[in-house]
């Protein structure tokens, strides 16, 4: 499969976690303790990007990629509400937007 074919579909697959975990914070907006949840999608992207081979051996050589969502998954700490969970519902949708918005950006 050609390199390019690689990094698109790395890119789908960055974008679809992201989105699970978007709508996961979503559906728990009203859950007591529950903390928001986010995905660093620039650096899915930059370890899907490194991973390239390399046909030259002048070619800068890509350091070792990322274990993949997992390792890229963040709590956010933002202040919480009373029932000390912190999904704001509106900047939830707003990064929903973005994600989806992220493949035509790219």
């Amino acid at each position: 499969m050609d390199d390019g074919f690689k990094i698109l579909e790395k890119l789908i697959f960055a974008t679809q976690v992201r989105h699970k975990v978007l709508t996961s914070n979503v559906a728990n907006t009203d859950t007591p303790k529950y903390r928001a949840k986010d995905v660093d999608f620039k650096s899915l992207i930059h370890d899907a990007a490194t991973s390239l081979r390399t046909t030259n051996q002048r070619h800068m050589q890509a350091g070792p990629a990322g274990t993949g969502p997992v390792s890229s998954l963040n709590v956010d700490d933002r202040q919480s509400w009373g029932d000390d969970n912190n999904v704001e519902l509106d900047m939830e949708v707003a990064k929903m937007t973005e994600n989806g918005l992220s493949m035509r950006r790219e």
